[in-house]
Parts: structure tokens; sequence; C-alpha cells
């Protein structure tokens, strides 16, 4: 987290009117105590009525305002609609930060916005199990830090195998999510159904961005792929990539894994 943003967090939790202690808040923000210490000095030198020391706790002298936020109430409801799809899908990561997202934003609403329930009348249900999304942060890490991972994966036959990755991507397809990856086993593109991943570990190894094995180059190996293939409708419309794609992930990616190029 970066220290701004745990700055503003740490004024949330103030806004709460209650006794901080510096240990709960590092537990909370996942920081060390030394850290939350040294933030709420940072406050205070900012002019924040913040009083208190260190053992016994702090506390909000006075109260503090932000800036109202002005957000139509459509936009309202477009805004929880998706912190909820994230809730119900992401894995546990992504939903904290929802959730986090949505008291930022109810902090600075005006007055006339915060009696609105934005979701009334509008239910989200997700066939997204909570189980299969538990590797779903550490694949994230992966593609953003450029991380090699070591996986076991369950193939579709319900074999299990060991496989060194390289993610390249993460997917959610509404009902899966998938991570395209280079595999060092096959030495070419593999997609992983994410709920097929029985656990994750850091190798603690870090790839470099190659000629041939980058996103865009997975994603040009499908179109060349579906150039070789002879067509099986007789529509003469052109598939976009995400139209492919989707197309792959509504088949289980079995297809992929018939051409060589995914699920194990």
């Amino acid at each position: 987290m970066r220290r701004t943003d745990r700055l503003f967090e740490i004024l949330q939790l103030f806004r709460s009117g209650r006794l901080l202690l510096g240990r709960e808040s590092a537990e909370r923000l996942e920081v060390s105590l030394r850290t939350v210490y040294r933030d709420i000095a940072t406050l205070v030198a900012s002019g924040v009525p913040i009083e208190g020391e260190r053992g016994l706790g702090y506390v909000l002298r006075e109260p503090i305002f932000l800036p109202p936020l002005t957000l139509t109430p459509e936009e309202l409801r477009a805004l929880h609609l998706g912190v909820e799809v994230v809730r119900q899908t992401g894995d546990a990561e992504l939903a904290q930060a929802a959730e986090r997202l949505v008291g930022k934003i109810a902090a600075v609403l005006p007055s006339d916005r915060q009696a609105l329930r934005p979701l009334e009348g509008v239910a989200v249900y997700s066939s997204v199990a909570a189980a299969p999304r538990e590797q779903l942060s550490a694949l994230r890490r992966a593609v953003a830090e450029r991380r090699i991972l070591a996986i076991g994966y369950r193939r579709p036959d319900g074999v299990l195998t060991w496989r060194r990755i390289r993610p390249v991507q993460t997917e959610y397809w509404g009902r899966v999510w998938t991570c395209p990856a280079w595999c060092e086993l096959r030495n070419e593109f593999r997609v992983f159904r994410v709920d097929r991943i029985e656990w994750c570990e850091d190798t603690g190894g870090v790839f470099a961005l190659e000629p041939g094995r980058t996103y865009a180059d997975y994603l040009a190996s499908l179109q060349f792929r579906e150039e070789k293939e002879p067509a099986t409708r007789p529509s003469t419309t052109v598939a976009s990539p995400r139209e492919r794609r989707e197309r792959e992930a509504g088949r289980g990616v079995r297809r992929r894994g018939r051409a060589g190029q995914g699920d194990g």
C-alpha cells in the first residue's frame, strides 16, 4: 500500500470517533507499529487534530471534513454494482479493496446522497465459488511483478501435474477465471483455469518480457490458429480477438488443450 493511501486509511479509522490504538491500526493496515506511529506524526505535523501518545492510544480532537464528491444516482449505482461484482467474483484482496472503496466514497458524498440505497432493486448472484479463487491474488501479483510461479494443476482428466509458469494475464469470463501463461514444461503458451490450480508458490524467480512470450504474442497465436483452422460455420464474419477468447473460455478451454495450448 502506498504511503498516501495508508495515510488516508488512518484518517478513515480516526473518523469513527473512538480511541485508536497503534497496534490495532498496524494489524488493520498490515504494517509495523513503528510505521503507524510515523504516519500519525506526519498527520499531526500536517495539521490534523490528533491527540494521544504511544502505548495509550490516539483520538481525533475535532471532526475533519473532506470536500464532497459529486456523483449522480446512476453513477453511484454503477459504482456499487461494480463493487458487489468484485466482492463476489474476485479474490480476498480485491474484495477488501472494494469494501474500502465504498467507505472512501461514502465519506465524501454530500448529505443528499448519503441516504440513497444504490443497489435497491438489484441483486448480484455469482456462480464462481470462493475456494477456486484462492490462488487468484498470487496470480495477479505474479502478472504485475513478472514472477515465475510453481503450481499444482489438476487436469481435466483428474491428474495432478506440477508446472513452472510465467503468467502473462488473468481473465474473467463471467463463469471462470483463467490465466494464460508461458509454461516452461511445454515450452509454449498454456491457459490454466484458476479453479483447477490447487496450490501456487512463488519460486523467487523473475522473468523478462521476451519476444514470443508476451500477452500480445499469446493473442497473436490465437489469431494464427484461427486462420489455420478450416471454417466450421458458413458465416464469413471475422471474429474479433475478444470473441475468439470468449469462445475458448466458453468451451472450458478444452479446445486449447487439443491444440496444444491449454488446460494441461
